[in-house]
């Protein structure tokens, strides 16, 4: 890795290939891609203004390209309602309301800014009128909390500012753009509720460095970098984002790529470099939008290297949360709990234990959901109690009577070899140990103490890969995408699943799909590539502990 990272060719590379498709995907309205269409769909106007802007693009200054650029914004002006918003539509055709769309207002600002001085002044009244009737819509009322919508909103609204000549605009953004930083943790993550969101946080650092990039504004560097550190620790060794202490989404595979805000810190470029070279060396392509972002905004410079990329380290947040490194094993552990909301976005604090390993990738973990009790750690009570109704767009997220899928007390610890997590469900206690013993194989200790006479369940989630079986020590194969799996183990035995071996205890039962429920989907349905294997671990006043056996690797 250079000491130096600045923005690489195949951004560019992205960025001008994509400008045929692009072109070729406008209809004679305007609008881009595919029906239904959707507001987000005239994004596609920011990468044809950036290939238009750069000397060195084929497209540097193209009569055509500008005039699709045109059509494309005026197309956003023919869906406009009277106040200047959108309705926000789904590819699905689900509908959610009318909104003033962050990421669309945010990009057409930006385009217009770009092509502002090339347009005849017949454009140049539309475009005014027409985003000056959406940014007065914003400036009155979507700033009026600190989350990750109205913080994109702020930073165009600073573009919208100077671009139009509304003074007024730019101090408002900067005022809110100020609070949201004085919000941010000392661990460099923000919250929409108790805890880190995690993948929305990448919304919070973007807005803040796209608009550091556009006003120098010194007082958003601090919080780039806390973030930067936080994101350098909640990144897995294969890329993607640690989801355990999320609220608000469940893991996702991949690289998660970053965005200009993490260019202005050295840990931050270091953070990039890492995350670009993990995707190009898998044969990733950069998004177009993504690539645009970072050629408009990004800066270059030193880079320093933290979190995943070290071998042995520890990282803990307080009391809350910490991550064990011990290179090929990575294990995150949370302790930040809060009761259920009633708020489809926000998930239950039930899931609090990721196992991670070099050659498998996340094994055990996924993060949090709602209405599925198997998704938890543990569960005090029965855990048929609480379910998803398919089809039904308003469910009850209150907990259910005689049912603790989520504690009331966590905390935890670890040392140079053990990472031990403890929650309390009133007087109900749950304790797992988690200890590396060599780089194949790890050990699982998990106890409880049986006082409440209610059932205890524990639960070990795991990340199904669709195109492998499960092999079971009985001899048998089970696919992923063709069966239903419910089995007991009446004996002590073993499955394997993608390069990984989990020894399995008498009693304990094996489920799949066990299906989340999914807040962006008005109806909650959920897929099976959402799903997560389940070995549940049935407790008893004859039977407090087990211990499992991780091997990785497939080791016998």
């Amino acid at each position: 890795m250079s000491d130096i990272w600045k923005p690489e060719l195949e951004l560019f590379e992205t960025l001008v290939g994509s400008v045929p498709t692009i072109l070729a995907s406008q209809k004679s309205n305007g609008q881009f891609g595919d029906d239904p269409w959707i507001c987000r769909d005239q994004h596609l106007i920011l990468p044809l203004a950036t290939a238009w802007s750069l000397e060195m693009s084929p497209y540097y200054h193209s009569d055509t390209v500008l005039e699709a650029i045109v059509r494309g914004g005026d197309a956003l002006i023919d869906a406009q309602d009277n106040m200047g918003m959108w309705t926000f539509r789904k590819k699905d055709h689900s509908t959610w309301g009318q909104i003033f769309m962050p990421w669309t207002y945010s990009r057409w600002i930006r385009t217009y800014e770009i092509i502002r001085e090339a347009v005849d002044d017949a454009v140049v009244a539309r475009w005014d009128a027409a985003l000056t009737l959406g940014f007065e819509g914003i400036a009155d009322r979507e700033l009026s909390r600190i989350h990750n919508i109205p913080t994109h909103h702020a930073m165009a609204l600073y573009c919208a500012g100077r671009l139009l000549g509304r003074p007024q605009w730019r101090e408002k953004a900067r005022d809110f753009l100020h609070q949201v930083v004085a919000e941010q943790s000392p661990h460099g993550w923000w919250t929409e509720n108790v805890g880190p969101v995690v993948a929305y946080n990448f919304v919070y650092v973007d807005a803040l460095g796209v608009y550091y990039h556009m006003c120098g504004d010194g007082e958003v560097l601090k919080a780039l970098d806390r973030s930067a550190h936080f994101h350098a620790h909640y990144t897995y060794p294969d890329g993607s984002s640690v989801e355990t202490v999320d609220e608000r989404n469940a893991y996702h595979a991949g690289v998660h790529l970053g965005n200009p805000g993490f260019s202005y810190t050295d840990v931050g470029r270091g953070y990039l470099a890492r995350q670009h070279a993990l995707f190009l060396e898998a044969g990733g392509t950069f998004d177009t939008d993504y690539a645009t972002n970072m050629l408009l905004a990004a800066a270059e410079g030193p880079v320093e290297s933290a979190g995943g990329s070290l071998d042995r380290s520890t990282y803990q947040m307080n009391k809350e949360a910490v991550i064990v490194r011990r290179k090929p094993w990575f294990i995150s552990l949370s302790a930040y709990i809060c009761p259920p909301s009633d708020n489809r976005f926000r998930q239950d604090r039930q899931n609090f234990v990721s196992i991670f390993h070099d050659q498998t990738g996340l094994i055990i973990g996924g993060g949090n959901t709602k209405l599925q009790p198997l998704w938890s750690t543990c569960t005090v009570g029965d855990p048929d109690l609480l379910f998803h109704t398919p089809g039904d767009e308003t469910p009850d997220f209150n907990p259910r009577p005689e049912l603790w899928h989520i504690p009331d007390h966590a905390e935890l610890w670890s040392n140079e070899d053990t990472a031990v997590l403890n929650l309390g469900y009133g007087d109900e206690r749950y304790v797992m140990k988690i200890t590396p013993i060599s780089e194949e194989e790890l050990q699982i200790r998990c106890e409880t103490t049986m006082r409440t006479g209610f059932q205890v369940e524990g639960h070990l989630t795991m990340i199904p890969h669709l195109d492998q079986p499960i092999q079971m020590s009985s001899g048998e194969a089970l696919s992923l995408r063709e069966d239903e799996i419910r089995k007991t183990f009446n004996g002590a035995g073993w499955i394997t699943h993608a390069g990984w071996r989990l020894s399995i205890p008498q009693d304990a039962c094996l489920i799949w799909p066990v299906l989340p429920h999914n807040p962006y989907r008005k109806q909650g349905d959920a897929t099976i590539e959402e799903a997560r294997i389940v070995v549940a671990l049935p407790f008893s006043t004859s039977r407090l502990n087990y211990e499992l056996t991780l091997k990785a690797n497939n080791m016998p």
